[in-house]
């Protein structure tokens, strides 16, 4: 399983790559954004990205740009740490198992493990976080999304791998985010997560 922390190049909406590329690469963005604080360099690309379209997603990535040019990489990583590290429990958790069980590391990730282990993925040495942690899982739909084995990439796959694990408590973390008093550029990380998720969703339904 690629690790979340690997760099992908961001190309929303791109014209010349299709749908399922921008698809990829939002999912590869999210899973930047919410594995660690981005950089100066990933704030002035989102920041500086054109913007074009409307709807509800166009404008949840139109905030995120503005958010981009109103902070730095200090205040990001400040607000990272303080959100989803912490000293002790983080303030908010990332996690499927919890949202899921309500504690860590059980049945969920259990069970992600073994769905992970049928598409032939298995996390990371140089990954500290668990499988289940939301990055990751934005990873394995990346993977989905362009894999060159038909079967993982078809959309029975990616709809099967969607709905079990992520449409069934993302929701309720992005929520979680954007309500909370501290999160200021989180809280439009977390309103483009949901609002693509959200998509995702219903074109899945759709599918």
């Amino acid at each position: 399983m690629t690790t979340p922390g690997t760099s992908h190049v961001m190309k929303f909406q791109a014209p010349d790559n299709g749908e399922e590329t921008a698809r990829a690469d939002l999912y590869g963005l999210l899973a930047q954004l919410f594995y660690a604080p981005p950089g100066d360099d990933l704030l002035a690309m989102i920041a500086d990205y054109p913007s074009n379209g409307d709807g509800v997603l166009q404008q949840a990535w139109n905030e995120l740009g503005e958010a981009c040019k109103e902070t730095d990489a200090q205040k990001t990583r400040d607000e990272y740490e303080h959100l989803f590290i912490g000293v002790g429990k983080p303030e908010l958790m990332l996690y499927a198992s919890y949202y899921l069980s309500g504690f860590l590391m059980e049945k969920p990730l259990a069970a992600l493990r073994d769905d992970l282990a049928a598409l032939g993925l298995a996390r990371s040495d140089a990954m500290p976080e668990s499988e289940d942690h939301f990055a990751a899982l934005c990873e394995v739909m990346r993977y989905l999304i362009t894999s060159d084995d038909a079967a993982h990439s078809s959309l029975a796959m990616q709809k099967q791998f969607f709905q079990t694990h992520l449409q069934t408590w993302a929701g309720d973390m992005c929520d979680a985010v954007m309500q909370h008093p501290q999160a200021v550029f989180y809280s439009k990380v977390a309103q483009l997560a949901k609002q693509f998720l959200e998509v995702e969703a219903q074109a899945f339904e759709m599918a």
